[in-house]
């Protein structure tokens, strides 16, 4: 008999639309997919990237899907614009700039920041968390700082003659650098920072589901974010948000889809590591 890995206990109350996870699958797609493709450039001296390089069909093959990658990424970045656009001009959704549900930095971050050190150290209860919490924030305003810094230097690199009318070209020699430094960050960052608190801490170990399955139980969320829990309790919007638990086909693929990302994600940490020290 198959234990049920579903929570059904509780009701299950729902946090990302299917194309906010949709197009978080893409996002994810794209990144594994660069950094799979341009770590073999960066760290060519290896002897683990001439390996990863023919297993993608060469050097040239790798250049061609990290390109196709980088136009998946624009993509979903220019779609999670637009739609902000569309919430502020079309629907007069002014919750995007200020309020729980917005991403913009708050007051109430630095206060949750305090309280969860203290937390750590043994001093004081765990912050009550609204529907983002500080480490979601700087993990979102870190993609903009991205496609500002990473992407626009491969643009420069991957369309040079036009770049090239209204630059001088030692700017391309930065831009050369500061796109594999950054992207090197980028990848080091999501792949250790970024899979520990979404996935890896003891509370959430092996894998958090709510990304895949975009709802989570009850008690879930009452424990983990308090405050939202009960705003939405006040304001009588939690059995608006209540949805039937997850199908197991759901759950299966979430986390199989998972498991590659955190997969490919570590090995390719590992890699990282053995590369520096090995130089």
């Amino acid at each position: 008999m198959t234990v049920d890995p579903i929570p059904r206990a509780s009701r299950h109350i729902i946090r990302f639309s299917r194309t906010d996870r949709l197009m978080h699958g893409f996002l994810m797609f794209s990144f594994l997919g660069l950094a799979l493709t341009g770590l073999p450039l960066l760290f060519s001296h290896a002897p683990w990237a001439s390996w990863l390089a023919r297993m993608l069909g060469g050097v040239t093959v790798a250049g061609v899907l990290h390109r196709f990658f980088a136009v998946i990424l624009i993509g979903v970045f220019v779609l999670h614009v637009a739609r902000l656009f569309r919430r502020v001009i079309g629907e007069k959704d002014y919750s995007v700039f200020w309020g729980p549900s917005s991403m913009v930095p708050q007051p109430r971050d630095l206060r949750d920041l305090q309280g969860h050190v203290r937390w750590f150290l043994g001093r004081g209860p765990r912050p009550a968390f609204e529907r983002y919490t500080y480490w979601e924030k700087f993990d979102y305003w870190a993609v903009f700082w991205g496609m500002a810094i990473i992407g626009g230097s491969g643009l420069m690199l991957w369309f040079p003659e036009q770049f090239s009318r209204v630059l001088p070209g030692w700017v391309f020699n930065i831009a050369l650098v500061v796109h594999g430094e950054e992207a090197l960050l980028a990848v080091g960052f999501i792949f250790t920072i970024h899979f520990f608190n979404g996935h890896l801490r003891p509370e959430k170990f092996p894998m958090d589901m709510v990304i895949f399955t975009g709802s989570v139980p009850e008690s879930e969320l009452q424990h983990e974010r308090a405050a939202e829990y009960d705003r939405l309790r006040e304001s009588g919007d939690l059995e608006r948000l209540e949805v039937p638990p997850p199908s197991p086909s759901t759950w299966r693929l979430g986390r199989a889809v998972g498991t590659i990302a955190l997969t490919i994600g570590t090995a390719l940490v590992i890699l990282i590591i053995f590369a520096l020290i090995t130089t």
